[in-house]
């Protein structure tokens, strides 16, 4: 991973794994994965396939590195799977990132909301969405993060479930988190300036 230049890393980073949602592929997560790495991040695509979001983590855990500290997340059901892996405890995962997390069925909170595992999570967790998300009413989303043991949830106004619009807003507002929260073990190399957010409204940290 290219590191900025004059801005020697002061820890060794790790890598950052984001899935697709369950109507995509690698491409759809590409603008984050690549903004990441401009941010002097080491970040990877992670190829979600089809199924149960518990069996799919199962299948997924097995190729994922036992054997040194990650950061897993996603777009949606990646992200929920990435919940899973996180819940699950069998990994090193030191932090998770959802994007767009699917906190009920779209337009129907009423059948649900797919949080039992979140007590489970231990790990620093950030959470960005759109307010007109219909995969999560925003007074839902933000009664879910209250009670994760370390949660900040970053809401973007006027915006679905799709974010790759605010792309390179997310990435920095990663970058930031997981800066703080692991004081520089995921950084290869970014200039503070790279870090500043743009128009979202934040809340947080909870937990």
């Amino acid at each position: 991973m290219p590191r900025h230049p004059g801005r020697p890393a002061t820890l060794a980073p790790m890598t950052i794994y984001l899935g697709h949602g369950a109507s995509g592929s690698p491409a759809t997560v590409a603008p984050f994965v690549d903004g990441l790495r401009r941010l002097g991040l080491a970040a990877e695509p992670l190829r979600i396939p089809r199924g149960e979001a518990t069996s799919v983590a199962a299948r997924l855990e097995a190729g994922l590195p036992r054997d040194r500290p990650i950061v897993v997340g996603g777009h949606s059901f990646g992200g929920r799977v990435a919940s899973l892996l996180a819940a699950g405890g069998r990994l090193a995962v030191v932090g998770l990132v959802c994007l767009s997390y699917p906190l009920h069925r779209p337009g129907r909170p009423e059948t649900g909301l797919r949080t039992d595992h979140w007590p489970e999570i231990r790990c620093p967790t950030l959470l960005l969405a759109g307010d007109r998300d219909p995969f999560a009413r925003l007074d839902l989303l933000r009664g879910a993060v209250a009670h994760l043991t370390d949660g900040e949830l970053i809401v973007y106004p006027g915006l679905g479930h799709d974010l790759r619009p605010v792309a390179a807003d997310v990435c920095r507002r990663i970058a930031a988190f997981l800066e703080g929260r692991l004081d520089g073990r995921v950084r290869s190399g970014t200039a503070g300036a790279d870090l500043q957010g743009g128009p979202a409204a934040r809340s947080g940290p909870l937990g």
